[in-house]
């Protein structure tokens, strides 16, 4: 054979290889592309777009069904599966653990997340974590982590490790008159070990920077820095820094150089931080503006505000992060107004039939939780929708990061925080002492004056 003829021949086989191989990896990738976008081919050939479902649990291994079949992708939690658009039924479940259920409206193109739920295993272990009947308590508190209970005996103030499977009271000292009064509020810093107390002390309010890890650095900041703060909140993990309200107007303390910083922002009525920017909203019914309000913005560090929008009346102002999004909530009377923080465009609006007294975010910054006595209205951030509803006592509180408790005439139930899910797990359960759980491994409450522990996991 001819070997310029030979050669033509062998240049055109790998050029046709390589032209076949380079079709190849283009259509693998378009499809790849095709199937990430939430593109599918149906059983009836015709192309849809579905949605991914995403599945947590706790404990994690839960079998997961969907709209009544067991799933053939997706069959244990921890894990993805697309799914067509459209309402689904999950039901998840687990050997010796009882069940959960949720209807999602799964959205073409879009993730649905479920990271809370929680089964509870049936035949749980009970045992008397610590007796307090010689030394009755009056108020308790848990730290963020869970793992830590801080309490007020007659014999003082106490803390108890909950994370141990065996263990006493640990007594602190803090110093004479410090925590003196009756406590109207408790807020922790992330490190667990400083706590913000609000105290009524012969009808004057004081609040109180406690250090239980070491008491005697504990701070009485209104008799420190002289002054009758109206709010103060913690601005760092280790409470070094705080912002306060005198006198209407919003300043910064340096808790390590006792020091109080000029006004930031003057007549602020409600404010939040993230990340360093403290949101707010300011102003005065006094004004003679159409708006006597506003919604504005500071940067710590920084001595400018940013007005961001008029209002017609005050506002409760929150800031929350889901996923890679942020948002401001401003909840003024029985109206929340939720906006993107990036460029303050309105994304919701939700019309409440009470005025919360309080708000609080979960802490996975999955729902918004607003609250008046038994009422209890939840925003669910990953639909944008409230459910409105009650479990018919004030006796309630945070069982977890997303769940809910109340013990209401001793029995004690469980929600997620919208409600759903409702078990009864425990009866004769104290109804002014906190309920938690701690590592996933225990459930404790009180029964009468028995600190008691529950395992949540095989004993």
């Amino acid at each position: 054979m001819d070997i310029e003829k030979k050669a033509r021949r062998q240049s055109f086989r790998v050029i046709t290889s390589e032209i076949l191989m380079v079709i190849a990896v283009i259509a693998t990738v378009s499809i790849l592309a095709f199937v990430v976008s939430g593109y599918w081919v149906g059983s009836d050939f015709q192309i849809e777009r579905q949605g991914l479902l995403q599945i947590y649990s706790s404990p994690t291994g839960a079998d997961v069904e969907i709209d009544g079949q067991p799933s053939s992708w997706l069959q244990r939690t921890n894990t993805s599966k697309t799914l067509a658009a459209g309402e689904h039924t999950v039901v998840l479940s687990k050997d010796g653990y009882d069940s959960w259920s949720r209807t999602v409206d799964v959205t073409e193109g879009l993730l649905y997340r479920l990271h809370y739920p929680r089964l509870f295993l049936k035949n749980r272990y009970e045992e008397s974590a610590h007796d307090f009947s010689a030394t009755p308590v009056n108020f308790a508190t848990v730290t963020p982590d869970r793992n830590t209970m801080l309490l007020l005996t007659s014999a003082g103030w106490q803390l108890f490790n909950l994370d141990s499977d065996s263990g006493k009271p640990v007594t602190l000292n803090p110093p004479a008159g410090l925590l003196s009064g009756a406590i109207k509020s408790a807020s922790w810093a992330t490190d667990n070990e400083h706590i913000l107390f609000e105290l009524e002390d012969s009808g004057t309010a004081k609040w109180v920077l406690f250090n239980v890890k070491t008491p005697a650095a504990s701070v009485n900041l209104t008799k420190e820095f002289n002054a009758n703060f109206s709010k103060v909140k913690i601005l760092d993990g280790s409470a070094s820094n705080l912002l306060v309200v005198l006198d209407g107007n919003l300043h910064r303390i340096d808790v390590h150089a006792r020091q109080i910083s000029a006004i930031l922002v003057p007549g602020v009525v409600s404010f939040d931080y993230y990340h360093q920017e403290v949101f707010f909203s300011a102003g005065s019914a006094d004004s003679a503006d159409a708006s006597p309000y506003y919604l504005g913005s500071l940067k710590l560090g920084s001595n400018e505000t940013v007005k961001l929008k008029d209002l017609s009346a005050p506002a409760e102002v929150i800031v929350t992060r889901f996923y890679d999004d942020e948002y401001i909530g401003a909840m003024s009377g029985q109206l929340l107004t939720i906006y993107l923080k990036d460029n303050f465009e309105e994304k919701s609006q939700f019309n409440l039939s009470f005025a919360p007294e309080s708000i609080r975010i979960t802490n996975s910054g999955d729902a918004i939780i607003m609250n008046s006595g038994e009422k209890i209205a939840s925003l669910d951030m990953e639909v944008m929708a409230i459910t409105e509803w009650s479990p018919e006592t004030k006796s309630y509180g945070w069982l977890d990061g997303s769940m809910i408790y109340a013990v209401k005439g001793g029995l004690l139930t469980v929600y997620d925080f919208n409600s759903l899910n409702p078990r009864e797990l425990a009866s004769g359960v104290a109804e002014s002492l906190p309920v938690t759980i701690t590592s996933d491994k225990y459930l404790y409450y009180f029964r009468g004056s028995t600190l008691t522990r529950e395992w949540l996991v095989e004993h």
